[in-house]
């Protein structure tokens, strides 16, 4: 199994009624801003373990689970669905609490690397760089969508609730190992056995449950703005370095209907745009590539 080269300390921080756990490496260095990286949809903090071990500098490094992951909890029952405007205000929060009045650097992926986005427009003073692994946002879409979106989640809603949206359970760690390979066929055996502990939990019958709360997986009501998205881009004042894979995601995912193309034409909103390609890697390119990726952030950061 891997081994950590740098181990991480958690902390569990009270923000929002919820209690945040946060993964954290190094210590508080007056004369460098906070290391923040903030992971995708199911993921967890600890996947940044491998791009961390590859850092050449020793940083203060920042790792929250967000809200519905890991083992970040509710004080109270949780939700039956979730909104992106939350995961800015966790982290405005968050950077309350480790650095006040401190500009921090941040690194977000796919999901994540939108929030990072999102926020360093919103929040521009409060961001020194900013670095956007695979956050391509979403499609454009129409006014004219809205009412199937409303009632596909109010339908997932009925079905989450009814028990037909829960994640699979796996009956061994290795299993959710094996689970994790098959994802990403990049993923080392030892890698992807190490991630396993961390993605997972054994639940009330033995099982090894997912980390992730199937609440996530309910359709969003609304619709995803490209112009709103732009606006906030424009407001961006860091520096920010955008960093996508040699494999094209989008293309798999999307269909035609949302380009590479499109995901740069939009970054020209950025005011100080970069861009980097890792090659040999997919979406998962912190797994698939931590060393080239590390080197990328840390010239980047420098």
């Amino acid at each position: 199994m891997y081994q950590a080269l740098k181990p991480s300390r958690s902390e569990f921080v009270p923000i929002r009624g919820l209690s945040y756990h946060v993964r954290v490496w190094g210590q508080a260095d007056a004369a460098t801003p906070p290391l923040v990286l903030v992971h995708g949809w199911m993921d967890v903090s600890a996947s940044w373990q491998f791009m961390v071990d590859a850092l050449q500098s020793q940083r203060w490094i920042i790792a929250p689970d967000w809200r519905g992951f890991g083992r970040t909890r509710s004080d109270g029952p949780p939700p039956d669905s979730y909104w992106f405007p939350d995961y800015l205000a966790d982290l405005d929060a968050l950077l309350d609490h480790y650095a006040p009045g401190q500009p921090v650097d941040l690194v977000g992926h796919s999901m994540g690397g939108n929030v990072a986005m999102m926020y360093a427009g919103v929040r521009p003073q409060r961001i020194r760089r900013l670095v956007n692994l695979e956050g391509f946002g979403l499609p454009e879409t129409r006014p004219t969508q809205a009412p199937e979106r409303y009632a596909k989640w109010m339908d997932e809603i009925k079905a989450l609730h009814r028990g037909e949206m829960d994640l699979k359970a796996y009956d061994s760690v290795e299993g959710v190992a094996q689970r994790l390979m098959k994802t990403n066929p990049r993923l080392p055996a030892g890698q992807a056995e190490w991630l396993a502990a961390h993605w997972a939990a054994p639940d009330a019958q033995g099982r090894w449950a997912v980390l992730g709360d199937p609440a996530h997986k309910v359709v969003s009501a609304h619709l995803y703005q490209v112009e709103e998205a732009l606006a906030i881009y424009r407001r961006i004042s860091a520096p920010v370095l955008s960093v996508t894979a040699s494999d094209d995601s989008l293309g798999q995912w999307w269909k035609g209907q949302f380009s590479l193309a499109q995901y740069h034409e939009r970054l020209q909103a950025v005011p100080q745009l970069h861009n980097a390609v890792v090659n040999d890697a997919g979406h998962m390119l912190h797994h698939d590539q931590p060393a080239a990726l590390a080197g990328l952030i840390e010239t980047f950061l420098t």
